[in-house]
């Protein structure tokens, strides 16, 4: 069987005629720049004699400042010629590429299988959708940006900046101090009672690996031959939610109350508990269609999944279930070495922000009373710690740790999200943020919605979608702070659907990916002053009843 990437005869030869007709066109562009440069430069030879009442033959000869005139004047014109040459090759070699692609590139994608067995139809938009997520072998942007020196320098200045918080908080605690020791006692709270931590995780994982396992393979090896086919699908869908409910939905949360765990510690356990619910459901949801489907044969066995194979996408960074990933042939030790060492970095980086950016502003020593004008400077004053901890995130999390492990994995397909900061709108900006969770509602609740109404109601499925993903959010950050203040859900319910709807993809003019980080960085910045004003509301104040209307109202609003 032709692999993905084995183009045909005729594609290679018509390659190879583009690359000759390339070659040529090259050639041609070369020679007549040069030709019109040379032209040029000999007029402006005799200009200059002109000027200087000489002979155009002998200028330069008899007078020394005519001679660096003469030189200033063919390095300048040696710069020109350069860019032109460039402007027009690139131009030639843009178009016949894409001229080359146009005419070889569809029929081949059309038939050929992808890595994971499906096949793309990129004619069919309703096509794609049914065919389901492809995987393919391919690196991160990240990953390929760093390669660019210029996108390095950028990296670069931000490693300049964690040394900065390194040496202004040495230097400070060494002034109020007298020491020059950092202690990360934030750090070492945030992250504290790790033992429960790992004890809950293991038995959501055990669960999660064992339990709808051998539930849909019990369910596929009794449906072809049950009496009643839809009756086993309700008993046992029921039941596996059920038992769901209980272990991933109860156990999870009584964990992080009644065990009071500190906040990174909380996260830990709702975004593995998040995780674990997401990627049991697509292995459900990918395995039930090929069972029903595919009825064996007299005296075999109904076609199934391996256990192996579900355990491989329980640590791959996908939630879309599949039998086989592409792989790559080796693990590049080094890049795993350099990656661990980014993710330290980042959260170091996490604490100084926190300690030098955000503690100062709202600690309660600051006393300073609730106004409009105090109100309106902390907001503002949150806007740079605020874009920094989303980049510190979306680098962390989106690059380093998913690279992380698809690099111990041998994964391949690391698209883990997209160029969203080039983005226009804030359509796109939802798609190509975190790719990973994406797909997961597009196949699996906007896709399933529409199939569900006949490909009807197509704004009620994207506004079921935001809705399902605001309460989600809100749910990770109330269950991780230990208290309920839905700012992420109103910026993301309401303000991100109006901008979705707004702001799409029609918009094209770079003034609206001005207008998206602007946004953004009000948006942070209204977080993280909500938040850490509530944080520490919430210390200064603590509840004394446990009424619904006093866990539901925030003591910011009250706490003087």
């Amino acid at each position: 069987m032709r692999s993905v990437g084995s183009p045909s005869v005729v594609t290679r030869r018509n390659v190879k005629a583009h690359s000759n007709q390339i070659s040529g066109k090259l050639v041609y562009v070369s020679a007549a720049v040069f030709k019109a440069a040379a032209s040029s430069q000999h007029e402006r030879s005799i200009s200059v004699c002109s000027r200087l009442n000489c002979s155009p033959l002998f200028a330069g000869v008899n007078d020394n400042s005519v001679q660096e005139e003469d030189l200033k004047l063919w390095q300048k014109h040696a710069q020109e010629l350069k860019v032109k040459v460039l402007e027009q090759v690139q131009d030639q070699l843009s178009d016949l590429l894409d001229k080359a692609l146009i005419e070889n590139v569809p029929p081949f994608y059309q038939k050929q299988p992808a890595a994971n067995g499906t096949t793309t139809h990129p004619s069919s938009r309703s096509q794609r959708m049914d065919d389901g997520k492809v995987f393919m072998a391919r690196p991160s942007v990240l990953d390929e940006l760093f390669e660019i020196s210029h996108i390095r320098t950028i990296y670069h200045m931000f490693i300049a900046v964690l040394l900065i918080f390194f040496l202004s908080t040495l230097t400070v605690d060494y002034i109020d101090q007298g020491r020059l020791v950092l202690e990360f006692d934030l750090l070492f709270y945030a992250f504290g009672n790790l033992g429960t931590v790992t004890w809950a995780w293991i038995v959501m994982f055990a669960y999660t690996l064992l339990v709808p396992y051998y539930a849909m393979r019990l369910w596929g090896s009794l449906y072809h031959t049950f009496p009643s086919k839809l009756g086993l699908s309700l008993s046992t869908g029921l039941l596996l939610s059920a038992v769901q409910i209980c272990v991933l939905g109860q156990f999870p949360v009584h964990v992080v109350v009644q065990y009071q765990l500190p906040p990174a510690s909380r996260f830990i356990v709702i975004l593995e508990q998040i995780r674990f619910v997401m990627k049991s459901y697509s292995f459900i949801r990918e395995t039930a269609p090929l069972v029903m489907n595919n009825p064996p044969k007299e005296g075999e066995n109904p076609r199934f999944p391996t256990l192996s194979s579900y355990l491989y996408f329980l640590f791959c960074p996908t939630l879309i279930y599949r039998e086989s990933y592409p792989r790559n042939s080796h693990i590049r030790w080094n890049y795993v070495f350099v990656t661990v060492g980014m993710i330290f970095g980042c959260l170091f980086y996490g604490y100084f922000v926190l300690v030098r950016l955000c503690v100062p502003v709202f600690r309660p020593e600051t006393n300073q009373p609730f106004t409009k004008r105090s109100m309106v400077l902390a907001v503002f004053n949150s806007i740079l710690p605020g874009i920094m901890l989303l980049l510190l995130c979306f680098f962390a999390f989106l690059h380093c740790w998913l690279n992380l492990f698809a690099e111990l994995l041998q994964f391949a397909d690391r698209m883990f999200y997209k160029d969203w900061w080039n983005s226009t709108s804030f359509t796109n900006y939802y798609r190509t943020w975190n790719v990973v969770v994406h797909d997961w509602l597009f196949y699996y609740g906007y896709r399933d919605f529409l199939w569900l109404s006949k490909r009807k109601f197509r704004t009620a499925a994207m506004l079921s979608v935001f809705i399902v993903s605001a309460i989600v959010h809100e749910y990770a950050l109330s269950m991780g702070f230990g208290f309920f203040y839905p700012v992420m859900f109103c910026l993301f319910a309401v303000f991100g659907v109006v901008f979705n709807f707004t702001l799409n993809d029609k918009r094209q003019s770079p003034v609206f990916n001005v207008i998206m980080w602007a946004c953004l960085f009000v948006g942070q910045g209204v977080q993280v002053c909500l938040y850490c004003q509530e944080w520490y509301a919430q210390a200064r104040c603590p509840r004394t009843g446990n009424s619904f209307l006093e866990l539901v109202t925030p003591r910011s609003w009250s706490c003087n």
